[in-house]
């Protein structure tokens, strides 16, 4: 759902978000919830970034591992992203389904860093956005069978 109005290019976008499946949804339904940013109008492309709560405190560290992530879409789908840059685009954050987890995500040019739970330090660093130095608009993300909440979105230069 693209945010009315809103265009762009470099700053902070920061919101509290909550995550989790729809009831009766399969495990692949994972509560996916996030920020895209710089869309194009007609939706396509976009860069964003997103938790996947139920990975957050997963008994397989490798699944713990696929908590936060970054895609390009419609070019670099996770899938894509993880098959020809494994671990480059996605890491751990403690996350809990239907907790409240605060985002900040911080854009300059090409590079873009993703803050949780207002870490000093970033959970996930992407110094080249694949679709560049672009400018769009600001959306939520949520992925299907999630159900999300959004709440305090702040869209700054």
């Amino acid at each position: 759902m693209v945010v009315t109005g809103s265009q762009f290019e470099d700053g902070l976008i920061e919101v509290d978000v909550a995550g989790d499946r729809i009831p009766g949804a399969t495990e692949v339904a994972g509560g996916f919830v996030g920020i895209a940013f710089r869309v194009a109008p007609n939706g396509q492309p976009f860069e964003a970034f997103y938790l996947r709560p139920y990975n957050g405190r997963s008994d397989d560290q490798l699944q713990r591992n696929h908590s936060a992530q970054y895609i390009s879409s419609p070019e670099y789908p996770w899938n894509r992203l993880r098959q020809e840059f494994p671990g480059k685009y996605e890491t751990y954050v403690d996350l809990v389904p239907g907790d409240w987890t605060k985002m900040k995500i911080e854009v300059k040019g090409d590079k873009a860093r993703l803050y949780v739970n207002n870490a000093p330090e970033p959970t996930l660093i992407v110094n080249h956005l694949l679709h560049g130095n672009t400018r769009g608009a600001v959306a939520l993300f949520i992925t299907v069978g999630s159900v999300a909440h959004f709440s305090n979105l702040r869209v700054s230069k």
